[in-house]
């Protein structure tokens, strides 16, 4: 009797090595179907700067720079075009922002911001839609 239960604890396979067959080879693992990769160029975020291969090393090149221009107009006062400036406009100071208004006025335009593509396409969009007639962005 003893040699049978001895036996019998022989063959069932203890806690410890079972735990070890589950944690090692999980039986859904095996009925799992790859997920497909996309191409690199689909996986791209629009955020990263643009890559691009010259003889074997990878440059990536800056973002565009843009210029935001605004035009004058007989519909908006030197005030509202100062207010919305200084409000939109980082860094912009009031009086930065009264001399533009005299330039737009002067000239018929002024640059009012130069930097990357995304933020001036940000500013342009605010501007306008505060009614200050806008020039197209301009690329550097």
């Amino acid at each position: 009797m003893e040699k049978v239960k001895l036996a019998a604890r022989a063959a069932q396979p203890s806690v410890i090595s079972m735990v070890t067959d589950i944690t090692l080879r999980p039986s859904y693992l095996n009925s799992v179907t790859p997920i497909p990769t996309l191409p690199k160029a689909m996986t791209r975020s629009p955020l990263t700067t643009p890559e691009r291969q010259v003889k074997g090393l990878r440059l990536q090149a800056p973002y565009p720079q843009v210029r935001v221009i605004v035009l004058d107009d007989d519909v908006n006062t030197f005030e509202h075009v100062v207010q919305v400036l200084v409000r939109y406009i980082p860094g912009m100071q009031p009086d930065q922002a009264w001399k533009l208004a005299h330039q737009i006025d002067g000239e018929g335009a002024a640059v009012v911001w130069c930097g990357p593509q995304e933020q001036g396409e940000l500013y342009h969009q605010q501007l306008s839609a505060e009614g200050l007639t806008m020039a197209p962005l301009e690329f550097n």
